[in-house]
């Protein structure tokens, strides 16, 4: 079986610094401590997102030094730093980017997996599949107090900020799975394609994010992706409601919003 040496797997300062900052943040949500919740609220959707995305690049890391890819180790990525990742703007800048700008979570990925060493299609398919799985299982953890029912009692702030890391994650799991070159999801299916296929589409991979988003330019195909996440939204107890205004307390630099609390509305 392969291994990772215990320096190679020591988490890293970093990772750790990010999560504290992450339980600061919710502490500040929670307790409505901070001057502006807003800014609370983005520090604890930031720090959050990074943490999803280092969490998300570990997945496929660990996957393939189980698949028989022992370089993971040495080239640092099971310690869940991100300054390790190969591709750190795409990683993890241009995801916090998008986020900042108040968009759907964008998928990360660019941990070099040195495929050679892993045999069998499955394991091949495995690695590509654990990133966005990851993604999946922080949604449902994130989500738990909705579709567990236990939000009632719980701050506004809190629970409108809960809603919007679902979303973020959901759109990335959504995303990301996509069997689309350059995503997660083609990744999944690649193994099992023929070598004439692969060697087409190859050169269109790092293209595929872009085209991705080019299409959700179309109003339709926009309405359509939408429709679908706030399908999935609901199912885990997440309302447009949750979502909206944690959009609008993370968009801090516009102001605190003037949000209806939830025990004066009225449901008739």
């Amino acid at each position: 079986m392969s291994t990772a040496t215990r320096g190679e797997r020591r988490v890293s300062p970093v990772f750790l610094a990010l999560v504290a900052i992450m339980a600061v943040s919710i502490w500040a949500v929670w307790t409505d401590f901070s001057a502006s919740p807003g800014f609370a609220v983005f520090l604890f959707i930031v720090s959050g997102w990074i943490v999803s995305l280092c969490l998300h690049e570990y997945a496929h890391a660990r996957t393939a030094l189980f698949g028989g890819d022992i370089s993971v180790g040495a080239k640092g990525y099971l310690t869940l730093d991100p300054l390790k990742y190969t591709h750190a703007v795409l990683s993890i800048v241009l995801p916090v980017i998008f986020v900042i700008m108040g968009g759907i979570g964008l998928p990360g990925g660019a941990v070099f997996i040195e495929r050679h060493r892993i045999s069998g299609r499955w394991r091949h398919s495995l690695v590509s599949a654990a990133g966005p799985l990851t993604n999946a299982l922080f949604a449902a953890v994130v989500a738990a107090p909705f579709w567990l029912g236990t939000m009632d009692g719980v701050p506004d702030h809190f629970r409108y900020a809960l809603g919007f890391m679902v979303l973020l994650q959901v759109t990335a799991a959504i995303l990301n799975a996509l069997p689309v070159p350059g995503l997660d999801g083609y990744g999944v299916i690649e193994p099992w394609l023929s070598y004439r296929i692969r060697r087409q589409v190859e050169p269109f991979a790092p293209f595929g994010l872009l085209a991705v988003f080019g299409f959700l330019w179309i109003p339709e195909v926009n309405h359509a992706f939408f429709d679908m996440i706030n399908s999935v939204l609901r199912g885990l107890g997440v309302t447009e409601w949750d979502t909206y205004w944690g959009r609008q307390l993370f968009r801090f630099w516009q102001g605190t919003p003037d949000i209806p609390r939830i025990s004066d509305l009225v449901v008739s």
